[in-house]
C-alpha cells in the first residue's frame, strides 16, 4: 500500500499565453493509493496533470467535464458527478456549496464571504484578500512592466492590460449594445454603457446620498467633500481635484484650441467641448428628465432642471441665509453684498456684476436684436423681452394677485396693481403732486404746465 505525506508537492509548469510563456507554480494533489483509484479518477488526474483543467474566479483548478449536455440533465449522471466532485474536491464551502480540491483554496475563497484582506501593501496600506493580488498591485509601486506591445513599445504590468491595449491597434470592437448598436472593445465598457439605458447607479455617496454609474465618478465626487485637490498648475498654483480639470485649465495658459467644428469653424481645446457644441447643430438632446419627459443637450442642464422637481437648494448665503440650487447663482448673489462688478463695458465704462448683464448691455451699442418673434417678426435684444412680448399673442397671464385673483401678463402690471390694495400712491400720481407743488410756488398756471410737461 502506498503512503503519502500531507504536504502538497509543487511543480513548475509552463502555460502558453499568446506570445508569452509564463512559468507558474501549481499545487499538485497527492495521488490516492493505487488500489483505490478507479479508471474514471485516473483519467481525471491525468487530465489535471496535462494542464487541461480550467480555473474559476477563485483561482482553483477545475477539471473539464466530459459529460454531454444530455448526460448532464439525467439525475443519475448528476448524482455521479456530485459524488465525483466530493471525492476529488472534498473541501466544501458551507456558504455557497462550492467544492475545492485544496484546503488552502477553500480558505482563500472564504475571504470573499468574510471580507478578510490579510495581505497588506507596505507602500500605501491597501489590503488584499489574495497574495497574488498583492503581487500584481506591487507592480504599481515598482513600475515593473514586463509585458510589451510589439506595435508601439508600450509596456504593461499585467497581461490583461496588454490584451486590452492590442485592440487599439486592431480596431476590433466585439461587444455590441443591443439598445443602440454602439460597439465597444471591452466587455467592461459595454457594461458601463448599459447603465445609460437602465439608469442604474450602484455607487452611492455616504455624505450626500448622490449616486453614480461608475466608481471613478464617485471617487471624483468624494473630493468635493474632502476638499482634496492633488493636481496643481505650475503656472498659477491653482489646484484641482481631477487631472482632467487641470488639463482643461492649462489651455487658459497656452490658448491652444486644436479641435475645430466643421460646421461653423469654432475651435475648442477639448474633444468633449466639441461634442457638446455639435448638439447645437444637430439638435440632439440625449438627456431625459424622468419626471416630466423634458430633454436636454447637456447633462449639466438636466441636473440643474432636476432641482426644480426636488426643490433642492444646497448652496446658502452666509450673509442673508438665501439658498440657491447652483453654486454659480450663489456666487452671483454674493456680489450684491460685496458690490463687486467685475464685468466692464469697453464702450462706456459701465460695470456689471454678471456677465449676462454685460452681454445684454452690449446690444445697446451694437443694435443687435437676436431674439425674433415668429408671429409678427418683431425682434428684441433680450430673451426676457421676447417672452413678455409673446404673451400679447398667447394672451397668457401667469402673474396673479393673491388679494383679488386678477391676472396679469407682466410682473410690472401686477406690482402696479398691488398698490391699489396697499394704498401706496403710484409713481405717476406722486410726480403730478410734486409738479403741482412746484408750479404753485412759482405762481404759474398748473393746468397749462401739466398739459405741456406730462
Amino acid at each position: 500500500m502506498v503512503t503519502l505525506t500531507e504536504k502538497h508537492i509543487y511543480k513548475k509548469k509552463k502555460i502558453p499565453f499568446g506570445i508569452f510563456n509564463i512559468t507558474k507554480e501549481e499545487p499538485e494533489e497527492p495521488e490516492p493509493p493505487q488500489e483505490h483509484v478507479d479508471s474514471e479518477a485516473d483519467g481525471n488526474n491525468q487530465q489535471s496533470f496535462n494542464g487541461t483543467g480550467s480555473q474559476d474566479e477563485e483561482g482553483n483548478q477545475h477539471e473539464k467535464s466530459t459529460s454531454t449536455p444530455d448526460e448532464e440533465t439525467e439525475p443519475q449522471n448528476r448524482d455521479q458527478r456530485k459524488r465525483r466532485d466530493r471525492r476529488e474536491k472534498p473541501f466544501l464551502c458551507k456558504e455557497c456549496d462550492k467544492h475545492f480540491s485544496i484546503k488552502y483554496s477553500l480558505k482563500e475563497h472564504m475571504r470573499t464571504h468574510t471580507g478578510e484582506k490579510p495581505f497588506l501593501c507596505k507602500e500605501c496600506d491597501k489590503s488584499f484578500s489574495r497574495k497574488s493580488s498583492l503581487k500584481i498591485h506591487m507592480k504599481t509601486h515598482t513600475a515593473e512592466k514586463p509585458f510589451s506591445c510589439k506595435e508601439c513599445d508600450k509596456s504593461f504590468s499585467q497581461i490583461s492590460h496588454l490584451k486590452t491595449h492590442m485592440i487599439t491597434h486592431t480596431g476590433e470592437k466585439p461587444f455590441s449594445c443591443k439598445e443602440c448598436d454602439k460597439s465597444f472593445s471591452r466587455k467592461s465598457s459595454l457594461k458601463l454603457h448599459m447603465r445609460t439605458h437602465t439608469g442604474e447607479m450602484p455607487f452611492s455617496c455616504e455624505e450626500c446620498d448622490r449616486s453614480f454609474s461608475q466608481i471613478s465618478n464617485l471617487k471624483s465626487h468624494m473630493k468635493t467633500h474632502t476638499g482634496d485637490k492633488p493636481f496643481s498648475c505650475k503656472e498659477c498654483d491653482k489646484c484641482f481635484s481631477q487631472i482632467s480639470n487641470l488639463k482643461s485649465h492649462m489651455i487658459t495658459h497656452t490658448g491652444e484650441k486644436p479641435i475645430f467644428c466643421k460646421e461653423c469653424d469654432k475651435s475648442f481645446g477639448q474633444i468633449y467641448n466639441l461634442n457638446k457644441h455639435m448638439r447645437t447643430h444637430t439638435g440632439e438632446k440625449p438627456f431625459l428628465c424622468k419626471e416630466c419627459d423634458k430633454r436636454f443637450s447637456q447633462i449639466s442642464h438636466l441636473n440643474r432642471h432636476m432641482k426644480t422637481h426636488t426643490g433642492e437648494k444646497p448652496f446658502s448665503c452666509k450673509e442673508c441665509d438665501k439658498c440657491f440650487s447652483q453654486i454659480s447663482n450663489l456666487k452671483s448673489h454674493m456680489r450684491t453684498h460685496t458690490g463687486e462688478k467685475p464685468f466692464s463695458c469697453e464702450e462706456c465704462d459701465r460695470s456689471f456684476s454678471q456677465i449676462s448683464n454685460l452681454q445684454s448691455h452690449m446690444r445697446t451699442h451694437t443694435g443687435e436684436k437676436p431674439f425674433s418673434c415668429e408671429e409678427c417678426d418683431r425682434s428684441f435684444s433680450q430673451i426676457s423681452h421676447l417672452q413678455s412680448h409673446m404673451r400679447t399673442h398667447t394672451r397668457e397671464k401667469p402673474f396673479f394677485c393673491k388679494e383679488c385673483d386678477k391676472r396679469f401678463s407682466q410682473i410690472s402690471h401686477l406690482n402696479k396693481h398691488m398698490k391699489t390694495h396697499t394704498g401706496e400712491k403710484p409713481f405717476f400720481y406722486k410726480k403730478k403732486k410734486q409738479l403741482k407743488r412746484i408750479v404753485d410756488d412759482s405762481g404759474r398756471n398748473y393746468n397749462n404746465v401739466l398739459t405741456r410737461k406730462v
